[in-house]
């Protein structure tokens, strides 16, 4: 692969994860809801840091033509626990600001995962597909979680006779 189109993919990604920034972000701070308000600061906080690495990336890739191997992203914070899932449910209802921008990251998180998996497959270069594999876990974390809560969501709307005029 062209050296041009590492580092548009490499640009591609970086503008992806600054999106997921400022998304998470702001509905952080447009949020009634004080778990959700946590769950996307911490997902703003892991896009920030995803920035970071991506940028240091496309720093050494241009001065030497390779990626760093060894990057170590650590774990994808677990805070899918069935308490916080459960206080989200409890604080937002299916047709609310919450839940849309709930569908939003779902959307969001599937383009990451698609993104780094595509990339992580295509690799010629095995650092570069270690990071791409690593970027694709932690997405697929946020992914696993955000559809988890909107299906939860939509379920109770099906249930629940206020949602319906029939």
């Amino acid at each position: 692969m062209s050296d041009s189109k590492v580092i548009d993919i490499l640009k591609k990604a970086i503008i992806l994860e600054q999106q997921g920034q400022s998304f998470y972000r702001s509905v952080a701070e447009q949020t009634g809801s004080e778990a959700v308000k946590n769950i996307f600061t911490i997902m703003a906080d892991e896009e920030k840091m995803h920035e970071k690495i991506l940028t240091d990336q496309a720093v050494k890739y241009q001065q030497s033509g390779k990626f760093e191997s060894g990057i170590e992203l650590g774990e994808p914070e677990e805070f899918s626990s069935q308490v916080l899932t459960e206080k989200i449910k409890e604080q937002i209802s299916a047709s609310s600001y919450e839940a849309a921008s709930i569908s939003a990251a779902v959307a969001f998180e599937q383009r990451s995962v698609a993104l780094y998996s595509e990339r992580a497959k295509a690799a010629g270069d095995e650092a570069e597909k270690e990071l791409y594999s690593e970027l694709a876990k932690w997405e697929q974390t946020h992914l696993t979680f955000v559809s988890g809560i909107y299906d939860d969501l939509l379920e109770a709307a099906y249930y629940d006779s206020s949602y319906w005029p029939f």
